[in-house]
C-alpha cells in the first residue's frame, strides 16, 4: 500500500506544536504531557496547519533542505508515526 501525499495533517483536537524554552526545542503539548521533537519531526510538525498536504510540506521541506535524499520518505515515516500514535489525523 502506498502513501496518499494528497492528504491533509492536522494536529488532533487538544494537542498544540509550540517552541517550549525550557526544552530548548519544539514540543507537542497534549493534555496528559508533552513530547519533545527532534529537529527533523519540528521540521515538519512547523509545517503542519491543516491546510497543507503531505505533498505541499514535501515540496516546502525540499525548497528549505535541497538534496536530502528520500526526504519525501521521511517524511511520510513521520505522518504514519504520528497518525498511529494519535498525535494528528490525515484527512
Amino acid at each position: 500500500m502506498s502513501f496518499d501525499r494528497s492528504r491533509v495533517p492536522a494536529w488532533r483536537q487538544g494537542y498544540r506544536f509550540q517552541y517550549e524554552p525550557a526544552q530548548k526545542g519544539h514540543v507537542l503539548l497534549y493534555p496528559e504531557g508533552m513530547i519533545k521533537l527532534n529537529d527533523s519531526a519540528a521540521a515538519i510538525g512547523g509545517l503542519i496547519d491543516g491546510q497543507r498536504s503531505v505533498a505541499a510540506i514535501i515540496a516546502a521541506l525540499d525548497a528549505q533542505f535541497p538534496g536530502v535524499p528520500e526526504l519525501g520518505d521521511d517524511v511520510e515515516q513521520f505522518m504514519e508515526v504520528a497518525r498511529e500514535k494519535h498525535w494528528l489525523e490525515l484527512a
